[in-house]
């Protein structure tokens, strides 16, 4: 089970997004940090087929993001992802599910699992519009969950989550870890350093560390102290340590 990017770029007219990125990602958690405007969010869109790359390719054990097959071990929660007020969250994750292309039985079965997991089983009836933010950042991880994907792209995925529901999530991904490739990008170092096997910074939509959580502390306090007087007057980097 191998995710390869090869020298994967992305630029519009003058802009490059992402500039010849190459990275090779198995089983495991990876943590994708980088300041605002460092590509990240290019970069898992062009993994999930959304964006096509300037050059070079995208393959998941052989298959290219552009086909078929690869849609189909793939789940993705985007940054800002779209739900439909009136649908209830059964509803939203049995109409999802049958875009995927489960069987009606299938669909129904799994509904019901992802909403206990995400505990989100005693509103399920009740129509999205009426969830906090957490509740339908939890929904959106359902959803991705739902072709019990090879390979899952979470884009701030724990943005709206209380401390309590974070480490429900934290716990979730570990799990999810040890059967597919995970790669998830976050303005929070504590969710990586609890759930990552491997650190991954991006930076001018490069590519510039990749290593072990163990072994990169150092590195990664390097990095956004040397940001933080840059960047941190919107507060964001304060969440980061």
């Amino acid at each position: 089970m191998e995710l390869v990017i090869d020298r994967v770029s992305k630029q519009y007219k003058n802009h490059i997004a992402v500039d010849r990125i190459s990275v090779n990602l198995q089983k495991g958690v990876y943590g994708l940090l980088g300041e605002n405007g460092a590509g990240k969010t290019t970069l898992m869109r062009m993994i999930c087929g959304i964006l096509k790359p300037t050059s070079g390719t995208i393959t998941f054990d052989g298959m290219d993001v552009s086909e078929e097959a690869y849609r189909s071990i793939l789940g993705y929660l985007p940054q800002d992802f779209g739900y439909y007020p009136e649908f209830t969250g059964q509803d939203f994750l049995l109409y999802m599910a049958a875009l995927k292309g489960l069987t009606k039985p299938q669909a129904k079965r799994k509904t019901a699992e992802l909403l206990q997991l995400v505990a989100l089983q005693d509103v399920a009836k009740k129509k999205t519009k009426t969830y906090s933010g957490g509740m339908k950042q939890r929904l959106g991880i359902a959803q991705a969950l739902l072709s019990q994907p090879k390979l899952l792209v979470l884009d701030e995925p724990t943005a709206g989550l209380d401390p309590k529901e974070r480490v429900r999530f934290r716990d979730l991904i570990k799990d999810l870890g040890k059967d597919s490739v995970v790669l998830l990008s976050t303005h929070i170092v504590s969710d990586i350093e609890h759930i990552a096997d491997t650190v991954l910074i991006m930076k001018d939509g490069q590519l510039i560390y990749q290593d072990k959580w163990d072994d990169s502390k150092g590195a990664l306090e390097d990095f956004y102290i040397q940001h933080i007087d840059e960047e941190g007057k919107d507060g964001k980097q304060n969440e980061l340590f």
